[in-house]
């Protein structure tokens, strides 16, 4: 089951039933089932906040995923900052929608065991989300 949230922010206008379809092709993918997902919307002092208060890291970001996940049952809350995925859009020269999906599933990548840390690591994510936005 995919929740939206928002915290402090406008709600967007998303197709939950696509949403939950896409997402869940993508986890089967990998070979997972999805569990409960919780997708929480904020802005960047939110998100820096919560950056702060549990992962002690002092920098915006515009996805934090935390793992609640058992065996091969996809679980977890997703924060995503509006305001990054927004800027992010328009460095990179992309719509607001296409960035945003990106990050939705990379937040979901995570809880695959998806690492983004190193440069190797990155290039494999970026990839994988390639794959899982041409699912779209």
């Amino acid at each position: 089951m995919i929740t939206l949230q928002t915290d402090g922010v406008e709600m967007l206008v998303l197709d939950k039933t696509h949403l939950q379809r896409w997402i869940g092709a993508v986890a089967a993918s990998y070979g997972f089932a999805v569990g409960k997902i919780n997708y929480i919307f904020c802005s960047d002092e939110r998100e820096l906040e919560v950056n702060r208060q549990f992962l002690g890291h002092d920098y915006y970001t515009d996805v934090i995923t935390f793992d609640y996940s058992s065996e091969h049952v996809l679980s977890g809350d997703i924060f995503i900052s509006l305001d990054t995925v927004r800027s992010n859009a328009e460095q990179i020269g992309t719509t607001f929608e296409n960035e945003l999906y990106r990050v939705l599933i990379h937040g979901v990548l995570h809880l695959t065991g998806q690492e983004d840390k190193t440069p190797d690591a990155h290039a494999e994510m970026t990839r994988k989300e390639d794959l899982a936005l041409e699912m779209l």
